[in-house]
């Protein structure tokens, strides 16, 4: 009678403790948003110094926001269809999830041209090299997630063994509303600070 108590007990203690994927994706995204806060608080210190030069907010940044916010929803959706097993729809969320993170890069990669063309350059001096920077990184993390639906939409493809296992997904999908989110943080950020 005994050890029938202690495997209930011990089951009960395991559906209360973080999945070791979850609990690394955390401790990934306590590390970015310090990366991201040290670098705004940089842009508020610098931007008090002699020479600024301020920016305006490319119209395409605004495009890119709502590209981001839709694949925002879009995974979300994702990860209900899956959960309620319907595979088909699961795929081509976490495709168009994927496509709407290429489209907020293109956006953003345009919006950087315009930036570029009013004489912002990389190496001149002002807002313009921690635009690049910021946004700039911000992207890479963006591609990273890109890459991780698309690897995600090429496993649901496999006619073998299917898992139903929904850790991977909520993952991901944690990961990409950290992106989105801080896209609206920079966004807001540049907005008000420029």
């Amino acid at each position: 009678m005994l050890p029938s108590i202690e495997v209930k007990e011990n089951v009960s203690e395991q559906r209360q403790k973080i999945h070791p994927h979850k609990f690394t994706m955390w401790i990934a995204i306590g590390s970015i948003t310090m990366m991201f806060a040290g670098l705004t608080s940089a842009y508020i210190v610098k931007r008090q110094q002699p020479g600024w030069i301020s920016f305006e907010i490319p119209r395409m940044f605004w495009l890119s926001t709502t590209a981001m916010l839709a694949s925002s929803l879009a995974v979300q959706m994702a990860l209900k269809a899956f959960k309620d097993r319907h595979i088909k729809s699961y795929k081509n969320l976490i495709l168009l999830t994927a496509v709407l993170g290429m489209v907020f890069i293109i956006l953003q990669i345009l919006g950087f041209q315009q930036i570029w063309k009013t004489g912002l350059t990389f190496s001149g001096a002002g807002a313009a090299q921690f635009l690049y920077a910021i946004a700039g990184l911000h992207v890479l993390h963006v591609f990273g997630g890109v890459i991780t639906m698309l690897v995600m939409f090429l496993k649901s493809l496999r006619k073998t063994s299917r898992s139903y296992n929904s850790v991977p997904i909520e993952v991901a999908s944690t990961y990409w509303h950290f992106v989105d989110a801080l896209w609206v943080y920079l966004f807001i950020f540049f907005l008000v600070i420029h």
